[in-house]
């Protein structure tokens, strides 16, 4: 069982670099990552009553 939790710690620890890694090497690789830069104006209704 300590050995099953051995390789889930390593596969848990080997995702969390790899995530890094993707997000510092992904814009290299034409991944944008960027939030869309479009403004919305909705009306909004207030009850006042």
């Amino acid at each position: 069982m300590a050995r099953l939790a051995k390789y889930l710690a390593f596969l848990i620890l080997l995702a969390a670099v790899a995530l890094v890694a993707y997000a510092y090497v992904g814009p290299w690789f034409g991944a944008d990552f960027s939030a869309p830069a479009v403004e919305v104006r909705k009306p909004v209704v207030l009850n006042a009553d």
